[in-house]
């Protein structure tokens, strides 16, 4: 049995991988990255990872991607609106295989989630749902990462700027909901099998809240600015950002703004057997890594 992780080369999923290796019960030799480019995951290799080399959009090269009896992490694709036939080629190469455990990273709220970012998602549950995989859903909220990665434009305008009004957030650090999925992938046999598990922070911020803190953080002025949806997107337009891009930004603001990424179950701290990561310990790491 090995534990597989796909897309291991991504930011989530290299996360993963550093959370396995960093488990003494797991031995470097049990742990298998799927990935796209083998000089990209050299990294990994040279750690005594193994590598297996596929791509969600060449269902032929994800044959030999799994075995039976593996425990495979399906982390989400990045191409939005071809997410669903990659992850449809991954779920049947799994099934193929007979892999003991498909877990997934879906997003806050599973069937609930109320935001066209999430439709996706959406679908992906519910053909592994139809495939009769032994599943679990890591159903993750927003990576405070999100609006971190974003701190130039921020500090160079003095300006956090949203259509989200009020609503809040409650974040995590990428690696929290990395260490989530190490745990269920590493966890004792069928313990988490056929579970969903909605993943947020510990505490819900506002964006004024993070503009505060920003600015505490970083010793500059930065505000919160509110505008309305299609001022918004003007504004997001003007900053280069792809038209059908800008729309899924200003539409994630709405549903922040009605409270649907402010949801709180405890279910991310209690995987990962500590409080989550605050936004202001990432935002702090964002302006040091800058400097």
């Amino acid at each position: 049995m090995s534990i597989v992780v796909t897309g291991a080369t991504g930011e989530l999923g290299r996360l993963v991988v550093d959370a396995l290796l960093a488990d003494p019960s797991v031995p470097a030799g049990s742990v298998v990255a799927v990935v796209r480019d083998k000089e990209k995951a050299a990294g990994l290799a040279e750690r005594g990872v193994e590598l297996r080399i596929a791509d969600y959009s060449r269902p032929e090269t994800l044959a030999g991607a799994f075995g039976a009896g593996d425990r495979v992490l399906l982390i989400s694709g990045s191409e939005v609106g071809r997410r669903v036939p990659q992850h449809a080629a991954v779920i049947d190469a799994a099934k193929a295989a007979g892999v003991a455990q498909l877990a997934y990273t879906g997003v806050l709220g599973g069937p609930d989630a109320d935001f066209d970012l999430a439709a996706e998602h959406k679908e992906t549950e519910a053909l592994i749902l139809a495939s009769g995989l032994p599943y679990t859903f890591l159903r993750n909220g927003w990576y405070s990462e999100n609006y971190t990665a974003n701190l130039a434009p921020v500090l160079a305008h003095g300006a956090v700027v949203s259509n989200a009004g009020d609503g809040r957030v409650a974040s995590a650090s990428r690696a929290d909901y990395a260490a989530a999925a190490a745990a269920v992938l590493t966890g004792p046999a069928g313990e988490h099998l056929g579970r969903a598990y909605e993943l947020s922070g510990d505490e819900a911020w506002s964006l004024a809240e993070y503009a505060a803190e920003v600015a505490a953080r970083s010793g500059r002025e930065v505000v919160h600015t509110n505008v309305p949806a299609a001022a918004h997107r003007e504004i997001l337009a003007g900053a280069g950002v792809p038209e059908f891009f800008a729309a899924i930004l200003v539409d994630v603001d709405e549903a922040i703004a009605r409270g649907s990424l402010a949801v709180r179950t405890g279910d991310l701290a209690r995987l990962i057997g500590r409080p989550t990561t605050p936004v202001g310990t990432t935002i702090g790491e964002a302006l040091a890594a800058a400097e």
